[in-house]
């Protein structure tokens, strides 16, 4: 009896050991970095990827990742520099460099990271102006990372990249800004043909200064003319009349008399009225009608 009794003190002792090892033995993933607290006093040694022995009891161990986290910012009201109101969101990309310090120095550094980013957004739009927000994102964005990195280098923690996603704006302002853009193209449609009539008449000045040189070249632009709406197969082909030609005829034409004159000019000869007494006394009714016919009474 008292061999089969130690036999089994000795194998249960055997087996509570191999249950203590296998409990105290971790395993480390190639993105993990192992903190060891050994009685709750901190181990300088970071425990890599692989298996990790703990001491039963004494030992233990906080698994840190150390891949690279994306956090989204909670959109933030905020009013900027211009005294407009807008709604931004953004994201944060960071990782652990120090697990040590992430472990020890911050209870829980995600939380911390995301009340840092909340601060620093409602921040950076009190800077700013709306055109920045919308235009000038790239450098709204590498100063909210400097803000967020500051504290979070203490913490053992890397900021990657901070990006804003959106900005949201009220449907006035909204409104607003397409008006504003619709002024804008007219004003700029209206300076191009300003510019374009400006260059037309440089050139036609030009081209009078050469045609005022040399007379024949206003008569070939004048076929050439002919030319381009004669191959337009038009029934109609206008032709302009030189105002010197009327000229020449206006001075050669022979005068007229007065009444012809008159008549061309457009004023109205003058008529006789015929004459008409000025009262009844002077018809006298014993007179017969004239111009009366036959068969008519008076």
């Amino acid at each position: 009896m008292s061999i089969l009794y130690t036999l089994s003190v000795a194998g249960a002792a055997c087996l509570g050991t191999i249950w203590l090892t296998l409990q105290n033995i971790r395993v480390i993933k190639q993105f993990e970095r192992g903190v060891v607290f050994r009685f709750g006093r901190l181990q300088s040694r970071v425990r890599q990827p692989g298996l990790a022995m703990l001491i039963p009891i004494a030992d233990r161990l906080q698994k840190v990742n150390m891949q690279i986290i994306t956090l989204p910012v909670p959109a933030q009201d905020g009013i900027t520099c211009d005294n407009v109101t807008v709604r931004v969101d953004a994201v944060i990309y960071f990782k652990v460099e120090d697990p040590v310090r992430a472990a020890v120095d911050v209870q829980d550094y995600m939380s911390a990271i995301a009340q840092v980013a909340q601060t620093s957004l409602r921040s950076i739009i009190g800077k700013s102006n709306l055109d920045d927000l919308l235009s000038n994102r790239e450098r709204l964005n590498q100063g909210l990372e400097l803000l967020i990195d500051s504290p979070a280098l203490g913490w053992g923690i890397h900021i990657d990249r901070v990006e804003i996603k959106d900005v949201v704006l009220p449907d006035s302002m909204k409104r607003s800004i397409a008006r504003q853009a619709e002024a804008e193209r007219e004003r700029r449609a209206r300076v191009i043909t300003a510019d374009g009539e400006l260059q037309a008449s440089e050139k036609l000045a030009q081209a009078a200064a050469v045609m005022s040189v040399e007379p024949a070249a206003l008569q070939l632009r004048l076929l050439q003319t002919v030319v381009e709406v004669a191959a337009e197969k038009n029934s109609t082909l206008i032709l302009p009349f030189p105002v010197e030609l009327l000229r020449f005829l206006e001075r050669s034409t022979p005068e007229r008399d007065d009444k012809a004159t008159a008549s061309t000019n457009g004023e109205t000869p003058e008529l006789t009225a015929p004459k008409v007494p000025d009262d009844v006394r002077g018809i006298s009714l014993d007179e017969p009608l004239k111009g009366r016919p036959s068969g008519q009474n008076a």
